[in-house]
């Protein structure tokens, strides 16, 4: 439709979007759209989204497997159709064994009892518009093939035609249950604390922010908040793929989707359940479907153009060798037949966008949300990975390590107040370390301003003071000798004056040089750490990873200005970036792969990056980039296999050496094999 600027089929939703176009007027749209629908799905639904976003087409929301069918629903039609098969097979073997009068008629019973649901979709469909689907191909084939006189071979090939056509709907399902399952982490109910002190059970939709609720042992817990009171030991497999559990308190900050294994909590609700954790996970998965590599468009594309070509090819088998004299008509219909069968492209179409499901939800198990298809391929090329250092490849816990000066009592106390209002990780040390000495809270801070990526600067008892980076004296005009020694130096000056400096060093992740060495049998070839320390403390760190370009000392637009500007590599190389998404969001967002570290409960990091590990471990990006390309191997052989099976059928096809059962073979075996393939693990 010109109206529409793009569409896209999101498996896990069962739904599709359309963009409209720019000029596009919405309603008139939504009136187009729905009649062009329900010309063939007449219980689809189809609705107008929020201003900004796109149209929607469903087959409705299921709470079950999400698969259209409940269990119970399936096993009644897995019987249903077992009988069918049975009753049509026992008229087949008869008509087989009946070498006399009637043996036409017991075939045509048995074409109908297997085929009469394909021949009324495919009439259905024509008078629709709608002629090249498989319905109408084997329809076509399998009469013509009894027109010919082929009246075993054509019952036959529409029994084989609807088993493999029950495997192929078997393994769709069977995907999806196995994906959706994976993030079967929403919450049913909250347990609401009341005023007199009892439960009410409602639905998480129900819970305000500020409410107080009871989380039982083996309950998921439903909203994010604080722990008020008890104490526990938390779950969280389902979030971050990790299977050591985490100890909270009261004080303690809990995510939805988590499992109390013991204890009782008493949390107070800190969002709304829209907002809740476990929500956007599953709005990050959910959409990540709708997202398409080039292999899942192109194929999409390559559809269109392959049914009629292999149509067309058909009819000019059946029609150009008769007329040539090379053969009565009847040989070269029967070889057209086999055209048609092998027309449809169901490999390609279910099994591509089915690898890529399959890859984000295996990743989704480890605790990696990857934000669809294009991203996956995407890491496949990825040969540099650019780090942030603190946070990322260090614990980001730091420590004071030097206080010097000419009064450190007093030094402490002035870097401590400076520091006192702001939440960066050496800010907070500096302040725990002198609570810590002198059990004391600095205080009597006003004026305060942050100098971006330099320090601050406030007003302490009537004094001006300047906490930072050399950059920051410098600005302020104050002289001072540079610190020797790895760290991060925080200068202080005091109305102008050098006072001294405190040191804060931060600590290497355990398992993070085994982690970066890991990401070397996957094709990364380099590895660059950005920071905002200084050279020493960035070098040792460097130097401790091998890590093969490090730049110091910059500012937070200068990361992304660094990112932008590193050498070249060949033309399909992709680069990374891994952040704890603090001031990271302009360069996640900026890398050809964004990579959110430990983003579980940062909105800003899980919306910037392209992929989100929900915990610090920094073994999961190659556990990331072994998914990817696991995926796009299974991809490739699928494609290799669906094509290479149908091309060489063809040709068996027009030299009068494949039979109809090869056809089906090629078209509904090679369909169920593929989908299985797509299925393997990653």
């Amino acid at each position: 439709m010109p109206e529409t600027k793009e569409a896209e089929i999101n498996l896990l939703k069962q739904e599709m979007r359309l963009v409209p176009a720019a000029e596009a007027d919405r309603t008139k749209l939504l009136e187009k759209v729905t009649e062009t629908v329900h010309k063939y799905e007449k219980d689809v639904e189809v609705s107008l989204a929020e201003q900004g976003q796109s149209c929607g087409i469903s087959h409705g929301h299921c709470d079950g497997d999400c698969c259209g069918h409940t269990h119970a629903q399936e096993e009644a039609t897995g019987k249903k159709l077992i009988i069918r098969f049975g009753v049509g097979l026992a008229f087949f073997v008869a008509a087989c064994l009946w070498q006399k009068q009637g043996q036409t008629a017991l075939f045509l019973i048995s074409y109908a009892i297997f085929g009469y649901d394909v021949i009324l979709q495919a009439l259905k469909n024509i008078f629709k518009g709608q002629v090249f689907d498989e319905n109408f191909l084997m329809s076509l084939s399998t009469v013509g093939a009894m027109v010919i006189g082929e009246m075993s071979e054509a019952v036959f090939v529409m029994l084989f035609y609807q088993v493999g056509e029950a495997f192929q709907d078997y393994a769709v399902r069977r995907s999806r249950r196995s994906i959706t399952a994976l993030m079967d982490i929403r919450p049913d109910f909250a347990h609401v604390l009341t005023a007199d002190g009892s439960l009410r059970k409602v639905s998480p939709e129900q819970v305000a922010i500020g409410d107080v609720i009871v989380v039982k042992a083996g309950e998921k817990i439903p909203l994010d908040g604080t722990v008020v009171e008890g104490s526990a030991l938390l779950d969280t497999a389902a979030l971050t793929g990790e299977s050591l559990p985490r100890e909270v308190e009261a004080g303690s900050t809990v995510l939805s989707g988590c499992i109390n294994r013991d204890g009782l909590l008493h949390v107070e609700v800190t969002k709304p359940f829209g907002e809740s954790t476990v929500m956007k996970i599953l709005e990050l998965v959910e959409n990540a479907a709708g997202r398409k590599s080039k292999t899942e468009k192109f194929i999409t594309r390559f559809a269109r153009v392959y049914t009629p070509a292999v149509v067309g090819l058909a009819v000019l088998l059946a029609v150009v060798p008769p007329i040539l004299g090379q053969g009565a008509f009847s040989q070269w219909i029967g070889r057209a037949l086999i055209f048609l069968v092998v027309s449809c492209p169901c490999a390609l179409v279910l099994s591509v966008p089915l690898s890529y499901f399959a890859g984000i939800g295996a990743a989704s198990k480890n605790g990696i949300l990857i934000k669809g298809g294009n991203v996956l391929d995407t890491l496949c090329h990825t040969k540099r990975i650019v780090f942030d250092k603190t946070g990322t490849l260090t614990k980001g816990q730091f420590t004071v390590t030097k206080i010097e000066g000419e009064n450190p009592a007093a030094l402490l106390e002035m870097a401590a107040a400076g520091e006192s209002l702001s939440n960066h990780p050496v800010a907070r040390a500096i302040a725990k370390h002198f609570e810590t000495e002198t059990g004391r809270q600095p205080e009597g801070v006003t004026d305060y301003a942050e100098q971006g990526g330099m320090g601050i600067t406030c007003q302490w008892k009537g004094a001006r003071l300047a906490l930072g980076n050399r950059r920051l004296m410098e600005k302020e005009g104050v002289a001072c000798p540079e610190a020797a020694g790895s760290g991060s130096v925080v200068y202080v000056a005091k109305d102008g004056i050098y006072q001294g400096y405190v040191v804060v060093d931060d600590t290497i992740k355990d398992g993070a040089a085994d982690a970066l060495a890991a990401l070397t049998p996957y094709g990364v070839t380099e590895t660059v750490m950005l920071t905002g320390d200084g050279k020493a403390a960035a070098e040792k760190v460097g130097k401790t990873l091998s890590i093969h370009r490090i730049y110091a000392e910059l500012l937070p637009a200068d990361k992304l200005h660094i990112l932008e500007n590193l050498p070249e590599m060949e033309a399909d190389a992709k680069t990374a970036f891994v952040g704890d998404g603090i001031n990271d969001a302009p360069v996640l967002a900026g890398a050809d792969v964004g990579i959110a570290m430990g983003a579980m409960g940062s909105d800003a990091a899980m919306e910037a990056a392209d992929v989100v590990l929900m915990d610090d471990d920094l073994r999961k990006i190659s556990v990331g980039l072994r998914i990817a390309k696991n995926t796009r191997k299974i991809v490739m052989q699928n494609i290799v296999f669906a094509l290479g099976i149908k091309i060489l059928v063809l040709l068996l096809s027009a030299l009068g050496m494949a039979t109809m059962w090869m056809a089906v073979f090629a078209d509904v075996g090679v369909a169920v094999l593929a989908i299985f393939n797509a299925m393997r693990k990653k």
